[in-house]
């Protein structure tokens, strides 16, 4: 039957292969030849098609990007201004909104992804409920955004709805 099979985050097992010994890189290695046999195959694959996913090209193994594994690779850039506001609009459309200005919160923004934009939008969303308040205001959006950016805070996600 026709399927697609999608390989979220393909770094963490095709990463590029190393030799140093230890069983960590074995397993690694392990890894990386079965999927590369998979890819290949004995038969063809019909109407299966392989989608994969990585914010890390540059970790994936050379063998992985050879042709006939993957057919196109396609960069999905981090958003511009316009993009940004899209995103924007989209995460606070059900969100009561007090006094929010837009063009400064696509302006501080820059460089950031659509997944950090919806955390920002969630966590000013928080902010709101801990204050018992009524709407989301700038401030909230400058916490969250504060927070968001916070070296700690990027390394430890799990704290960040909490």
């Amino acid at each position: 039957a026709p399927s697609i099979v999608f390989i979220d985050e393909i770094d963490a097992v095709g990463s590029r292969r190393t030799y140093d010994g230890t069983t960590g890189s074995s397993e690694v290695n392990r890894t990386m030849v079965q999927l590369l046999a998979e890819l290949d195959g004995f038969d063809k694959r019909g109407d299966v098609k392989i989608i994969a996913a990585t914010n890390r090209i540059d970790l994936l193994d050379p063998a992985l990007l050879r042709p006939g594994r993957f057919d196109r690779i396609i960069e999905v850039p981090l958003p511009n201004d316009e993009g940004r506001n899209e995103i924007l609009t989209i995460h606070t459309r059900k969100m009561k909104l007090d006094n929010v200005d837009f063009d400064e919160l696509v302006n501080m923004t820059d460089g950031l992804s659509g997944a950090d934009l919806k955390a920002i939008v969630t966590e000013a969303g928080m902010f709101v409920i801990r204050r018992k308040g009524k709407a989301v205001t700038m401030d909230d959006f400058k916490e969250a955004y504060t927070k968001m950016i916070t070296k700690e805070t990027r390394e430890e996600v799990t704290g960040m709805f909490v």
